[in-house]
């Protein structure tokens, strides 16, 4: 009698999981069907106005001489790029100088030390904020690569629809292993609280920034508080997305993952970082939501496919066996049909990586129980060799 309770309970839940599937699979498929493309508009006559480009730079040797040699390129023709060293300790300095030397369109910018209080890449666009002598503002990441034609696109765009602020949906670049099976799967929650649909539905508070590219008049920058209304988010891009938003101003969001690539997460240890600081301003915002965020994933991602290994053994034995199989069978293909879907339409890499769903999905769950346990005796985060303290400020791109 208590099994069969137990597998009438444990089939609801899949029920549910399966609803929101449903749901999520739905977004997503709305999301690659209706958000704009950045190159795909009706384009109006304008000037060229004064575009400065300002790249904060902290340990980025690997990956730095790639990105300036892609805005260096670019066929716009008004435009400096303020590449800002942020205290690096390994050979970035030394690229931007040296860039720098060879060619007047690169600013180089050496980062005071970061006060107390703020992130690392916050205060870097400040100080690179403070060079800039252009009407509009782009701010882009050291590890994305841009096509030739980017800037005038966005130029073009924003100017056309007589936009406040644009920003870009990259080619999100896996490196590892380990990124590529785990991105899948927590990337399909994009397509529904921060999709392109709902940033550009005036009506909906929903507002994002895409830190590997956005552009925004410098007025609007100025009137929002700059990075320095945003300093303690470490979401940045997203909370100054949010507040531009809030503010009125008129923004939109649009695919360009053909034309800009942007690594996500380079090795495993910055894979796990980034999960990780996902949960800690959860849990300080809200322990019992926080607990509840973590189950719900646990439970979405990640469950169905042990029930589903566990009814198996017992299945069609009774009625309630059987129920518990044929909803965690359904709950798995539905997670399984988000991971491919997501693979081939957004982030466009090899299938295999989809099958390894039940792998990501486990990594997921663990990076956020790590978070969840590391919150409870240190609410701090790494990031970019730094340690922040998550104490004292409730991040407003990841409120609940």
């Amino acid at each position: 009698m208590i099994i069969e309770v137990f597998n009438f309970s444990l089939s609801a839940i899949l029920i549910g999981i399966c609803g929101a599937w449903v749901f999520l699979i739905k977004s997503m498929i709305n999301s690659f069907r209706f958000t704009p493309y950045l190159d795909k508009f009706e384009k109006l006559k304008h000037d060229n106005p004064k575009v400065s480009i300002i790249l904060p730079a902290r340990n980025e040797e690997e990956f730095l001489a790639k990105c300036l040699d892609s805005l260096i390129n670019q066929d716009y023709p008004n435009y400096e790029i303020i590449t800002i060293d942020d205290s690096s300790e390994d050979s970035t300095r030394q690229i931007i100088l040296e860039y720098a030397q060879k060619n007047s369109k690169i600013i180089p910018v050496l980062a005071k030390p970061k006060p107390d209080g703020w992130m690392g890449k916050n205060w870097a666009c400040v100080e690179g904020y403070k060079k800039a002598t252009g009407e509009l503002l782009l701010f882009t990441d050291a590890d994305t690569k841009h096509d030739t034609k980017v800037i005038s696109l966005a130029v073009s765009h924003l100017l056309s629809f007589n936009l406040d602020a644009l920003t870009v949906i990259p080619k999100l670049i896996s490196i590892d292993f380990w990124t590529k099976i785990t991105l899948p799967m927590i990337s399909t929650f994009l397509h529904t609280r921060f999709s392109a649909i709902r940033v550009n539905d005036p009506t909906k508070k929903t507002g994002y920034f895409f830190g590997s590219f956005f552009i925004l008049k410098k007025k609007t920058y100025e009137e929002v508080g700059t990075h320095e209304s945003v300093k303690q988010e470490i979401i940045e891009d997203g909370a100054l997305g949010k507040k531009v938003k809030d503010s009125g101003y008129k923004m939109k969001m649009v695919r360009g993952d053909h034309l800009i690539d942007a690594i996500w997460a380079r090795n495993k240890s910055t894979l796990w970082n980034a999960l990780k600081r996902l949960m800690i301003p959860l849990y300080l915002q809200s322990r019992g939501i926080s607990i509840g965020i973590f189950f719900a994933v646990l439970f979405l991602l990640f469950m169905p496919f042990p029930i589903l290994v566990y009814s198996s053994l017992l299945a069609f034995e009774t009625l309630s066996n059987s129920l518990v199989f044929v909803t965690s069978l359904i709950a798995s293909i539905l997670i399984y049909t988000g991971a491919v879907i997501e693979v081939k339409k957004g982030l466009q890499m090899k299938l295999i990586y989809a099958l390894f769903g039940p792998l990501g999905s486990l990594i997921v769950v663990l990076g956020f129980l790590s978070g969840l346990l590391q919150a409870t005796k240190d609410a701090s985060v790494s990031w970019r060799g730094r340690n922040y303290s998550m104490k004292d400020h409730i991040q407003d791109s990841i409120s609940i």
